[in-house]
Protein backbone atom coordinates (compact mmCIF):
# COMPACT_ATOMS: atom_id res chain seq x y z
CA UNK A 1 0.00 0.00 0.00
CA UNK A 2 1.80 3.46 -1.17
CA UNK A 3 2.47 5.72 1.66
CA UNK A 4 0.86 9.25 1.65
CA UNK A 5 2.79 12.19 2.85
CA UNK A 6 1.24 14.02 6.81
CA UNK A 7 -0.12 16.94 4.94
CA UNK A 8 -0.91 18.30 9.05
CA UNK A 9 2.87 18.95 8.97
CA UNK A 10 4.26 22.20 6.99
CA UNK A 11 7.04 19.94 5.41
CA UNK A 12 8.13 23.43 2.92
CA UNK A 13 10.37 24.65 6.13
CA UNK A 14 14.10 24.75 4.65
CA UNK A 15 16.09 21.37 4.88
CA UNK A 16 12.52 19.57 5.04
CA UNK A 17 11.35 17.89 1.25
CA UNK A 18 9.26 15.25 1.75
CA UNK A 19 6.28 17.12 0.87
CA UNK A 20 7.82 18.96 -1.80
CA UNK A 21 9.60 15.96 -3.25
CA UNK A 22 5.91 14.81 -3.57
CA UNK A 23 4.59 17.92 -5.11
CA UNK A 24 7.14 18.31 -7.91
CA UNK A 25 7.13 14.00 -8.59
CA UNK A 26 3.22 14.60 -9.08
CA UNK A 27 3.30 17.32 -10.94
CA UNK A 28 5.53 15.19 -13.40
CA UNK A 29 3.09 12.28 -13.25
CA UNK A 30 0.22 14.58 -14.37
CA UNK A 31 1.92 15.90 -17.06
CA UNK A 32 3.31 12.77 -18.48
CA UNK A 33 -0.17 11.50 -18.17
CA UNK A 34 -1.98 14.67 -19.61
CA UNK A 35 0.35 14.45 -22.30
CA UNK A 36 0.08 10.50 -22.63
CA UNK A 37 -3.62 11.05 -23.62
CA UNK A 38 -3.66 14.86 -24.57
CA UNK A 39 -6.87 14.91 -22.05
CA UNK A 40 -8.47 13.65 -25.09
CA UNK A 41 -12.18 12.65 -23.15
CA UNK A 42 -14.22 10.02 -23.67
CA UNK A 43 -15.80 8.68 -26.90
CA UNK A 44 -14.55 7.85 -30.55
CA UNK A 45 -10.84 9.65 -31.27
CA UNK A 46 -13.01 12.09 -33.05
CA UNK A 47 -12.74 14.25 -29.94
CA UNK A 48 -9.31 14.30 -29.75
CA UNK A 49 -7.27 17.83 -30.39
CA UNK A 50 -3.64 18.60 -30.13
CA UNK A 51 -3.34 20.36 -27.24
CA UNK A 52 -1.87 23.59 -29.01
CA UNK A 53 -4.55 23.89 -31.12
CA UNK A 54 -7.07 23.47 -28.22
CA UNK A 55 -5.93 26.75 -26.40
CA UNK A 56 -5.67 28.69 -29.33
CA UNK A 57 -9.49 27.80 -30.20
CA UNK A 58 -10.30 28.24 -26.92
CA UNK A 59 -8.67 31.89 -26.49
CA UNK A 60 -10.25 32.68 -29.98
CA UNK A 61 -13.87 31.76 -28.42
CA UNK A 62 -12.87 33.51 -24.96
CA UNK A 63 -11.45 36.43 -26.45
CA UNK A 64 -12.65 36.87 -30.29
CA UNK A 65 -11.15 38.10 -33.55
CA UNK A 66 -7.61 39.23 -33.17
CA UNK A 67 -4.25 39.52 -34.44
CA UNK A 68 -1.19 37.20 -34.25
CA UNK A 69 1.00 39.29 -32.05
CA UNK A 70 -1.93 40.27 -29.94
CA UNK A 71 -2.75 36.33 -29.41
CA UNK A 72 0.29 35.29 -28.67
CA UNK A 73 1.03 37.68 -26.32
CA UNK A 74 -2.15 36.43 -24.72
CA UNK A 75 -0.97 33.23 -24.41
CA UNK A 76 2.21 34.05 -23.72
CA UNK A 77 4.00 32.83 -26.55
CA UNK A 78 5.94 33.95 -29.58
CA UNK A 79 3.99 35.54 -32.37
CA UNK A 80 6.40 32.90 -35.10
CA UNK A 81 4.77 29.79 -32.35
CA UNK A 82 1.39 31.36 -33.34
CA UNK A 83 1.65 31.38 -36.57
CA UNK A 84 2.86 28.52 -37.14
CA UNK A 85 0.37 26.41 -34.77
CA UNK A 86 -2.32 28.92 -36.36
CA UNK A 87 -1.88 27.44 -40.21
CA UNK A 88 -2.81 23.70 -39.37
CA UNK A 89 -6.13 25.13 -37.89
CA UNK A 90 -6.71 27.66 -41.00
CA UNK A 91 -6.00 24.84 -43.31
CA UNK A 92 -8.88 22.60 -42.06
CA UNK A 93 -10.96 25.47 -41.78
CA UNK A 94 -11.39 25.68 -37.96
CA UNK A 95 -9.81 29.43 -38.01
CA UNK A 96 -10.51 31.74 -40.64
CA UNK A 97 -8.10 34.92 -41.67
CA UNK A 98 -10.10 38.43 -42.22
CA UNK A 99 -8.81 41.32 -42.81
CA UNK A 100 -8.59 43.98 -39.82
CA UNK A 101 -12.02 46.17 -40.14
CA UNK A 102 -9.43 48.97 -39.80
CA UNK A 103 -6.73 48.72 -41.27
CA UNK A 104 -6.97 46.21 -44.29
CA UNK A 105 -3.54 45.24 -44.38
CA UNK A 106 -3.65 43.77 -40.99
CA UNK A 107 -4.98 40.00 -40.34
CA UNK A 108 -7.13 39.26 -37.98
CA UNK A 109 -7.55 35.54 -36.67
CA UNK A 110 -11.39 34.51 -35.53
CA UNK A 111 -12.47 30.95 -35.15
CA UNK A 112 -15.03 29.83 -38.00
CA UNK A 113 -18.33 28.21 -37.19
CA UNK A 114 -16.93 25.32 -38.03
CA UNK A 115 -14.01 25.49 -35.25
CA UNK A 116 -16.93 27.08 -32.73
CA UNK A 117 -18.50 23.32 -33.37
CA UNK A 118 -15.29 21.51 -32.60
CA UNK A 119 -14.12 23.06 -29.80
CA UNK A 120 -17.69 22.61 -28.12
CA UNK A 121 -17.27 19.08 -29.10
CA UNK A 122 -14.14 18.58 -27.25
CA UNK A 123 -14.95 20.67 -24.54
CA UNK A 124 -18.07 17.89 -24.27
CA UNK A 125 -15.93 14.72 -24.44
CA UNK A 126 -13.48 16.59 -21.91
CA UNK A 127 -16.03 18.11 -19.29
CA UNK A 128 -17.07 13.99 -19.18
CA UNK A 129 -13.85 13.01 -18.41
CA UNK A 130 -13.32 15.40 -15.83
CA UNK A 131 -16.61 14.21 -14.53
CA UNK A 132 -15.56 10.26 -14.37
CA UNK A 133 -12.19 11.22 -12.83
CA UNK A 134 -14.00 12.88 -10.08
CA UNK A 135 -16.38 10.56 -9.97
CA UNK A 136 -16.35 9.72 -6.56
CA UNK A 137 -15.19 13.25 -5.41
CA UNK A 138 -17.41 15.69 -3.26
CA UNK A 139 -18.20 18.84 -4.99
CA UNK A 140 -16.13 21.04 -2.68
CA UNK A 141 -13.04 18.80 -3.92
CA UNK A 142 -13.45 19.66 -6.95
CA UNK A 143 -13.59 22.64 -6.49
CA UNK A 144 -11.14 23.40 -4.02
CA UNK A 145 -9.16 21.17 -6.72
CA UNK A 146 -9.78 23.42 -9.81
CA UNK A 147 -9.23 26.45 -7.47
CA UNK A 148 -5.69 25.27 -6.41
CA UNK A 149 -5.00 24.00 -9.97
CA UNK A 150 -5.88 27.51 -11.68
CA UNK A 151 -4.15 28.99 -8.80
CA UNK A 152 -0.38 27.30 -9.32
CA UNK A 153 -0.92 27.24 -13.19
CA UNK A 154 -1.00 31.11 -12.50
CA UNK A 155 1.87 30.86 -10.23
CA UNK A 156 3.91 29.14 -13.53
CA UNK A 157 2.17 31.95 -15.72
CA UNK A 158 3.54 34.67 -13.67
CA UNK A 159 7.21 32.71 -12.99
CA UNK A 160 7.19 32.81 -16.97
CA UNK A 161 6.39 35.76 -17.78
CA UNK A 162 8.85 37.57 -15.28
CA UNK A 163 12.06 39.95 -16.49
CA UNK A 164 14.60 37.44 -15.01
CA UNK A 165 12.49 34.05 -16.37
CA UNK A 166 14.71 31.58 -18.13
CA UNK A 167 14.36 31.42 -22.12
CA UNK A 168 13.21 28.04 -23.55
CA UNK A 169 16.39 27.31 -24.84
CA UNK A 170 17.82 27.90 -20.84
CA UNK A 171 14.72 25.77 -19.35
CA UNK A 172 15.45 22.30 -18.02
CA UNK A 173 14.03 19.63 -20.42
CA UNK A 174 11.50 17.63 -18.85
Amino acid sequence: MPTTPDMSMDTTAVGDTGLLDTLQHEVALFARRAEQTRLGGVGQVRTFMDRAAYLLLNRLDNEGPMGVKALAASMGIDSSTVTRQVAPLVDTGLVKRTSHPEDGRAVVLQLSPRGHARLEEVRSSRRQLMAELTQDWEQEEREAFCALLTRFNGALSARMSAPDAPGPEERPSS
